[in-house]
Order: structure tokens, then sequence, then C-alpha cells
């Protein structure tokens, strides 16, 4: 009875998301098409209306889940930011879920979060017409195979890159970054052969690529661990009610002159900072042990 209870809840959640998203959606489509008028003034309003807009939705799905299937989220570290900020947010990835918790954790406590989204994700029904209208940077990789073949492409996701991010410049922005690429799974940690217990091998390609085309202006880097106690859930999991609880742990610092720089053209500073990242892992990887072994102690 209870398993049948819960996955009605799910049901009702999902189509309370699906509500939700489908009415914030309608203004946020319409309004980035205001977005078109080459007026700068009018451009940087409108996108703190859309910003206004996605942040309610946020807050809206939040009185959803803390209605229907409650998580508990037990936040530690640092826990005072600014709306007025601009903010580098990395963190590890193992689910879907990961996004719904960092929306929950700095919905209108920093500036809306701004996710590096791959290409094809565009396409997604609803939700990629949204991502595109809040000025969400969609990342476009071409693999080995294809800079072979076509040689001009080399470097094209680069300049993607750059002309995404500059359009944060004129209004405070949090960018959020999953270095690692991909979700981690005990398969793909034994493929790469990762140095890190819990993580996979970080991309530092994407983060170095932002951080240059922003300039000065980001000066703060938000480094996210997030640890689920008990499973890495799947969105259904969420809805019904399977993830009573996840820990976050969070550490600000300035981002360094040192974290700047050519990485395409510079082959010191592309090695310096892959080498500064992954100091951040191997921090990143203590903590996921140190918040693990709280879990059990607290099961105990």
């Amino acid at each position: 009875m209870g398993t049948l209870f819960s996955q009605l809840k799910g049901c009702i959640a999902f189509l309370g998301y699906v509500v939700n998203t489908l009415f914030w959606v309608v203004p946020i489509v319409l309004g980035s098409f205001i977005k078109l008028i080459p007026l700068p003034s009018l451009r940087t309003a409108t996108s703190y209306f859309l910003d206004f807009c996605a942040s309610a939705w946020i807050s809206v799905n939040g009185v959803i889940e803390r209605v229907l299937h409650p998580v508990q989220i037990e936040l530690s570290g640092e826990t005072q930011f600014s709306t007025k900020e601009w903010y580098m947010v990395i963190a590890n990835h193992q689910s879907w879920v990961d996004i719904l918790i960092l929306q929950r954790v700095f919905n209108r406590r920093i500036p809306f979060l701004k996710f590096f989204l791959k290409q094809e994700l565009i396409y997604v029904p609803v939700l990629g017409l949204a991502w595109w209208a809040l000025d969400f940077p969609f990342m476009r990789r071409y693999s080995t195979a294809q800079l072979k073949k076509n040689p001009k492409l080399k470097g094209k996701d680069i300049e993607i890159t750059r002309k995404a991010c500059a359009k944060f410049k004129t209004k405070p922005v949090s960018v959020m970054n999953f270095v690692e690429g991909t979700r981690f799974t005990k398969a793909k940690h034994t493929k790469q052969n990762s140095q890190f217990q819990h993580l996979l091998k970080p991309k530092a390609g994407g983060m170095a690529f932002a951080l240059s085309a922003m300039g000065e202006q980001i000066h703060k880097l938000v480094d996210v661990t997030i640890y689920y106690p008990d499973i890495t859930p799947s969105y259904w999991d969420y809805l019904t009610g399977k993830l009573p609880k996840v820990k976050v742990h969070i550490t600000v610092t300035d981002i360094s002159p040192d974290m700047r720089g050519d990485y395409m053209n510079d082959r010191d500073f592309k090695i310096s900072f892959q080498e500064q990242l992954n100091e951040l892992w191997l921090a990143k990887d203590q903590v996921i042990s140190q918040l693990a072994s709280q879990a059990d102690k607290e099961v105990r």
C-alpha cells in the first residue's frame, strides 16, 4: 500500500512540475524575443525579468517538493552569498537530481544558475526552448575523428563558449559547470582508471575557457560537493520520496589570477590549470569520504 501511495504521489508531483514549467515557459520565451531588439538597456532589463520568472519557477517547484516528496538537505561549509556577485559554480555529477538539488540550494541566494549544456539538449521539448531563452551556454564538442575529417572545426567549440559567456558581462550571473563532463558510474570510473575514489577525472577546458571569456567580472569559485547517503537517485526516485536526505558541502574561494590564461595556446598554463583543478578534485574526494563517514555514524 505504501509503495502504491508513493507512486501516486510521484505522478501527482510530476504533473505539478509539468504544469508549473508550462506556466513559466510562456513569459520566458515571449520575453526572449524582446532581447532581439538592439537596445542594450532593454536587453539587460529583459534578462532580469527572465531570471525573475526562472527563479519563481524554481520556487514553485520547491513548494511541490516540500508538500509531496520532501528532501532534507544538510548544508555544511559556506552559506553566505550575494545576488550581486558573479560566481563560477562547479560540482561533482551523479544524477539529474543534482541539478534540482543545486537549484534548491542556491535559488534567490545567488544569481540564477546558468548551466553548461550539451548542444543536443536544446531539442528537449519545452525545456530546451526555455534554456535557450535564459542564455544557457550550449556546448558543442567535436570528436577527434570529426576534427581529422574537417580541420576547420578546430577551435569552434571554444569560440561558441566565448560568445555564450560574453552575454554574462552585463549583469551578475552564476555559471554552473559539471567539470567531469558526465555522470559518475562505477563503469566509467573503472574505464577512466580515475585516481579519485569517488569521482571521475575533471575536464579543465570548458571551465578555463569560461573564466577567460568572462574576464575579471567573475572572481568567486563556488565548489559544491553532493553526497547521497542512501542511493544515487533517479528522477523517479526523487519524485516518489525515495530520497530522504542529501548532504551538500560548499567551499567558496577567490579565483586567483593564475587560473586565467590562454588554455588553448599556452601549454604551461594548460598544465598548471589542470593541476589546480586536480587539487580541487582531490580535496572534494576527501570531503565525500568524510560525508560518507558521517552518514555511517548517523545510521549506527
